[in-house]
């Protein structure tokens, strides 16, 4: 028969046709596309290994950078992976209504509940899905909201700065500053959700494991999306999901974990009527009252909005998705911002000349009577928006080392699209990373790699005759526009305001209270004087 001459013939000469599938396979991830002809590592162009073993290294983002500057404004990564360093492919890939979808990068970042994966605002790849999550809850991030949130950030900031005092001056043993930011981070977004703190600062350790947990988990989601099948072979494979979802075995994420017990915490109820297996909770009798559902309600935190949301639009607004903003709070709402705090003292440190003028900065509005708190040194919103060279600083962090350490990717839609002068076809993965796109001269100057927080003061370089006016306002708006480190278009991080609000309360309030060094931190009276 011929199906067993087949079969005969397949065992005798299996060696061979596997390497000549191989081979095709290879051959045509080269030329898929028509990406053969963009620059780049030739093993790039054949495998996703290539990115794989890159992103394992936690080198990536130089290596992006490197290949820019040897290859020019666009560079293949992978068969199917165009990367972008031209500020003007911003617009198309991340502008609005341009039809452009998440990869499959980010379903790899979805956490694990009771079996089922949790699509967030930051890592569905369903824009409709995604546009009506954010109308649901955009409201509770507006800029306007902040007002509201900053008592919580005080109250955490309080007990951070003594804390700090407590357990790091004068103390012989360095603090790990970052490991510090990351507890601030945490407990802040914990009272701003929950109006609770976690207990981080508090019991300066890593409750429940959640932030060891936290980097594990980018440390396997950064080189696993670069081949988003292989998620289904592990973290969410199918078989073991259904045997979660029968209660067999628990795949929910620990992260996923710690945000419903502290919703149980705050609105018990929530969690005890979801359909998720319930953990030990309070019980039925000690749930909240009517009297006092009304007052948590009243609560100017982020689950009473999620909360209010779910009730103005309960036919889309579910518990799930109430349960999925709160996973998502500990999950970004913490890393990103003490990220990019631990690298706004970094570069503060590692250039003593900026530090002492954000000092100067400092020192010069408290003699001028700006600051209304001169017992405990805490600045406010409103006193930080008057500090340009804070600013600056903040920005030039952002700018060197935004907290996206990859290529934000996006699908090509149908028909292609044009991108900076080149065409490329439907379902083209693409995108632009924040670590090149930070270092383009055309755009932010000389120097790129170099700490200079000079370049974002447009007043001082019209005075110093570097520009024209209107030239050097123009200039500094482009680079405003062309930071990526919050994301963009649609899909700008819904948290920023919050993640800022933090920031520009703590770095000017730690260089008030403290002085600070690489090796130490001493107790500063400066703070207490002015």
């Amino acid at each position: 028969m011929i199906t067993d001459q087949i079969i005969h013939l397949v065992s005798q000469h299996w060696a061979p046709l596997v390497l000549a599938l191989t081979l095709g396979w290879l051959v045509r991830n080269r030329y898929h596309n028509g990406l053969n002809k963009y620059p780049g590592p030739f093993l790039a162009s054949i495998t996703d290994l290539w990115r794989f073993i890159d992103v394992y290294g936690r080198r990536a983002q130089y290596t992006h950078i490197n290949l820019h500057r040897k290859h020019g404004s666009v560079v293949r990564l992978g068969p199917n992976v165009l990367s972008f360093s031209d500020p003007e492919a911003l617009k198309v890939i991340y502008g609005l209504n341009k039809g452009f979808v998440k990869s499959n990068f980010y379903i790899v970042q979805q956490s694990v509940a009771n079996g089922h994966a949790l699509p967030s605002l930051f890592s569905t790849t369903d824009n409709d899905f995604h546009q009506q999550f954010r109308r649901s809850v955009n409201s509770a991030f507006a800029m306007s909201q902040l007002i509201q949130y900053e008592p919580f950030v005080d109250s955490t900031m309080k007990l951070f700065l003594e804390q700090t005092k407590r357990l790091y001056i004068d103390n012989p043993e360095t603090c790990d500053f970052s490991r510090w930011l990351q507890f601030y981070a945490f407990d802040v977004i914990g009272e701003i959700t929950y109006s609770k703190r976690h207990g981080f600062v508090e019991k300066n350790e890593d409750i429940d494991g959640i932030v060891g947990y936290l980097g594990n988990l980018f440390l396997y989601v950064a080189p696993i999306g670069q081949i988003p099948i292989l998620d289904k072979l592990l973290l969410k494979n199918p078989i073991y999901l259904k045997l979660s979802q029968w209660g067999l075995i628990d795949s929910t994420f620990p992260v996923a974990r710690f945000a419903r017990a502290r919703m149980a915490e705050r609105m018990p109820e929530i969690v005890l009527g979801s359909a998720e297996k319930p953990s030990p909770l309070p019980t039925a009798e000690k749930l909240p009252s009517a009297v006092q559902k009304t007052q948590l309600l009243q609560t100017p935190d982020l689950l009473s909005k999620f909360m209010a949301a779910r009730d103005a639009r309960p036919d889309f607004m579910t518990e799930k998705l109430v349960q999925t903003m709160a996973v998502s709070m500990a999950f970004a709402g913490s890393e990103t911002t003490a990220i990019s705090l631990s690298a706004v003292f970094y570069y503060l440190l590692k250039n003593p000349r900026a530090l002492a003028r954000l000092q100067e900065e400092l020192d010069d509005a408290g003699r001028r009577g700006v600051f209304s708190d001169y017992e405990l040194g805490t600045v406010t919103w409103h006193e930080a928006q008057g500090l340009p060279y804070l600013d600056a600083c903040v920005k030039e962090a952002f700018r060197l080392h935004p907290a996206p350490g990859l290529h934000l990717e996006r699908i090509v839609p149908e028909g292609g699209v044009e991108i900076a002068g080149e065409f490329v076809k439907v379902g083209t993965i693409v995108g632009c990373s924040p670590w090149v796109v930070h270092r383009n001269e055309s755009v932010f100057g000389n120097e790129v790699d170099e700490y200079r927080p000079e370049r974002w003061l447009v007043d001082e370089k019209v005075a110093a005759g570097e520009k024209g006016d209107k030239e050097e306002v123009a200039r500094v708006k482009l680079m405003n526009s062309s930071l990526l480190h919050f994301g963009m278009g649609s899909r700008t991080c819904i948290g920023k305001n919050i993640s800022l609000l933090e920031m520009y309360k703590l770095v000017p309030t730690m260089l008030r209270r403290f002085e600070v060094s690489c090796g130490f931190w001493t107790f500063s009276r400066k703070g207490m004087i002015y």
